[in-house]
């Protein structure tokens, strides 16, 4: 272990920002990662220490992508641009980039190693129009004789006869991309990415960064403090490629509507998944989803609403939480919170951060804490691969899934050393308690019983340091992961 850090340390301080993309999108941690650790973490930094709207509607445009094109894409691999004299402004840049990782995890019984990705992101614009593409092909060496999936996507194994038994190479490929039309006030983009909905970094409710990416078609409507956003995703039923399940159709509308004041954010989400009952019409941004959901089959059909709010706090720390409403039986009977009819679920949290200039070097420091409570349920359907909230078998909002109870608790910082180089460091700790009744999985049909929350779950504790540095075309990033689930990453990648 010592002589992998050692090694892939040095190979990235040999090397000296990247390019940026078009949108401000949710974070990657299990694959395409860039140079920059945790840009997402950041975001909302910036959002609690900066003046003006705060928004936390994601992927969002990055009103600068054109602006600050040529400075932040001229040192590109290639770089084109219109000509002065030409009627139409165009750019296109072009990056190489190569990662190398060793990934270890008790929960996955395996240890990755070598395993490398080489791709290219490529973006650009042409007049209102902008565009970015990530995409990239992995190969992985895996100790396990019956490897799984580390990003919980679909992947092929290379295998050939050997006398132990084991595999030669996994491969596979993934991308990332947004294309997007812009006028004014309005953009419509297609995209294969995920929603981030809400103010919370670890447990938004309703779509959450940390679910598998999916195709989708988006409208972002702004008017002043108003932000109206409304997409449509195709989402897959199961995480095995082979199943026939996922013959079948499951579809995400969605709608966002948020008020963005000076220091205090309303959001409201509303969400519908349809099985085998695709209605184009619930993209249109003023229907009601939430009052549309009963003019359809209810087997096929499963809807939910959210609520957040974001408070700002002397541009030093905010305040914010999020209810989610899956179903009710009736406003007493969710207080009351005995039977399954009623699935809900609940967050709150709140982060700390400011930013420092030491001997001329910026120096950001936070904390951020969120408690979350998933009720048995949540997220489920009457009957097993069909309407769940969820895609490839993971949920589209939190992450830990119905009947769970989460503390995530992170201290952070960053140091700016010079105008290309930075330095992270992070202590992430986790509490999770994870119901063991019927109720708490996902891919559980929907029953109407007495529920039991989290009824005998073990606690579930980890605590993961993590370090980075990035630099102009190279970065390397370490976590570590100690409790009951123990796990090992470290990366260097290589960027031009």
């Amino acid at each position: 272990m010592k002589s992998i850090i050692a090694c892939l340390v040095l190979a990235a301080i040999a090397f000296a920002e990247p390019g940026s993309s078009p949108v401000i999108s949710s974070e990657r941690t299990r694959n395409l990662r860039g140079l920059d650790y945790a840009p997402m973490l950041f975001e909302y930094h910036r959002q609690t220490v900066d003046d003006g709207r705060h928004f936390f509607t994601y992927p969002r445009r990055d009103t600068t992508f054109q602006k600050d094109f040529y400075k932040n894409h001229k040192k590109s691999m290639a770089f084109f641009d219109s000509d002065s004299n030409y009627s139409h402004k165009f750019a296109i840049a072009v990056s190489p980039v190569i990662g190398i990782d060793y990934k270890s995890s008790s929960a996955l019984g395996d240890t990755i190693w070598p395993a490398i990705d080489a791709g290219l992101f490529i973006r650009g614009f042409a007049d209102s129009l902008d565009f970015d593409l990530d995409a990239r092909i992995y190969s992985e060496g895996h100790a396990a004789k019956k490897p799984k999936s580390y990003d919980h996507e679909v992947f092929d194994v290379q295998s050939k006869d050997r006398g132990d038994g084991g595999i030669d190479y996994v491969s596979f490929a993934r991308y990332r991309a947004h294309f997007a039309l812009n006028y004014a006030w309005a953009r419509l983009q297609l995209a294969r990415d995920v929603l981030h909905w809400g103010p919370g970094y670890y447990n938004n409710l309703s779509l959450n960064q940390f679910a598998l990416p999916y195709n989708m078609l988006s409208l972002d409507l702004t008017f002043g403090p108003l932000r109206i956003y409304s997409v449509y995703a195709d989402l897959r039923v199961t995480s095995w490629s082979y199943s026939k399940d996922n013959l079948n159709d499951r579809n995400l509308y969605a709608h966002r509507y948020e008020l963005a004041l000076k220091n205090f954010t309303f959001g409201i989400s509303e969400l519908q998944i349809l099985y085998n009952e695709n209605k184009p019409w619930l993209f249109v941004p003023v229907a009601p989803l939430f009052i549309e959901k009963g003019n359809y089959s209810e087997r096929v059909n499963n809807g939910a609403l959210a609520i957040d709010m974001n408070v700002q706090l002397f541009k030093l720390a905010r305040i914010y939480g999020e209810f989610f409403l899956d179903d009710m039986e009736s406003p007493y009977a969710v207080y009351q919170n005995r039977y399954s009819n009623n699935r809900w679920a609940a967050m709150l949290g709140f982060q700390v951060a400011h930013d420092f200039e030491i001997k001329g070097k910026e120096l950001q420091l936070g904390t951020i804490a969120e408690i979350a409570r998933v009720e048995p349920y949540t997220y489920c359907h009457y009957d097993t691969a069909q309407a769940q909230i969820a895609h490839l078998g993971l949920p589209l909002g939190n992450p830990n899934g119905p009947n769970s109870l989460a503390i995530d608790w992170t201290v952070y910082s960053r140091l700016f050393w010079n105008s290309s180089m930075k330095f992270f460091f992070g202590l992430h700790n986790k509490w999770l308690w994870k119901g063991i009744d019927y109720g708490s999985k996902i891919e559980d049909p929907y029953k109407t019983v007495e529920k039991k929350f989290i009824d005998k779950a073990p606690l579930q504790y980890t605590i993961t340091p993590s370090i980075s540095y990035s630099g102009r075309n190279a970065s390397f990033e370490m976590e570590l992961t100690f409790g009951k689930i123990r796990a090992y990453f470290l990366r260097t990648t290589f960027y031009w």
